[in-house]
C-alpha cells in the first residue's frame, strides 16, 4: 500500500466508504406521494382539521371514506363539547354509523389530519374500518388495531 499524502489508499477508502454511509442515513429521505384519490380524501381531513381550529377546538380532522365517496367527516369537537372522546376520527367514525344504521364499517377507510391515537385506533377497529391513512402524505398506517 502507498501512503497518499499521510494515508495510506485502503485507510482513504475506508473514510469515504464510512462517510458515504453515514450521509445516505442522514440524509432526508424522499416520501412518497399520496396518489390522486389519497390527496382529496386527506385534503378534505385537513378542512376539517382548519374547521376545528377556527371553532376554537383542538387541530385535528378526520374522513370516513367509502366506495371512493366521503359518507362522514368531522372536526375535534373536545374543547367546544367538553367531551374527551369527541376526536375527530371518533366523531367521524359516530357520524358515518349513525347514516349507516349500522356500528359495522366493513370496507371504510378512515383519513385523519394526523396519526389517531390509540382510543381512536380503538374504536376503528371495533367499528370494522378497513384502513387508515393520516398526515399530509395519506401515510398508510394499515388496519386499525384493538389497543
Amino acid at each position: 500500500m502507498t501512503p497518499m499524502h499521510g494515508f495510506c489508499a485502503c485507510t482513504r477508502r475506508s473514510v469515504l466508504a464510512v462517510v458515504a454511509a453515514a450521509v445516505s442515513v442522514l440524509a432526508p429521505r424522499a416520501k412518497a406521494a399520496a396518489s390522486p384519490e389519497h390527496r382529496e380524501f386527506i385534503a378534505a381531513a385537513f378542512r376539517m382539521r382548519d374547521e376545528a381550529v377556527r371553532a376554537g377546538d383542538q387541530a385535528y380532522g378526520a374522513v370516513v371514506v367509502k366506495d371512493g365517496r366521503i359518507i362522514a367527516s368531522s372536526p375535534s369537537r373536545v374543547v367546544l363539547k367538553k367531551d374527551w372522546t369527541a376526536h375527530a376520527e371518533r366523531e367521524a367514525i359516530r357520524d358515518a354509523q349513525a347514516q349507516f344504521g349500522s356500528a359495522d364499517l366493513s370496507g371504510c377507510l378512515l383519513y385523519s389530519s394526523s396519526r389517531p391515537c390509540s382510543q381512536c385506533e380503538g374504536a376503528a377497529a371495533m367499528a370494522n374500518v378497513s384502513r387508515m391513512f393520516y398526515g399530509p402524505d395519506a401515510a398508510d398506517a394499515g388496519p386499525p388495531r384493538r389497543s
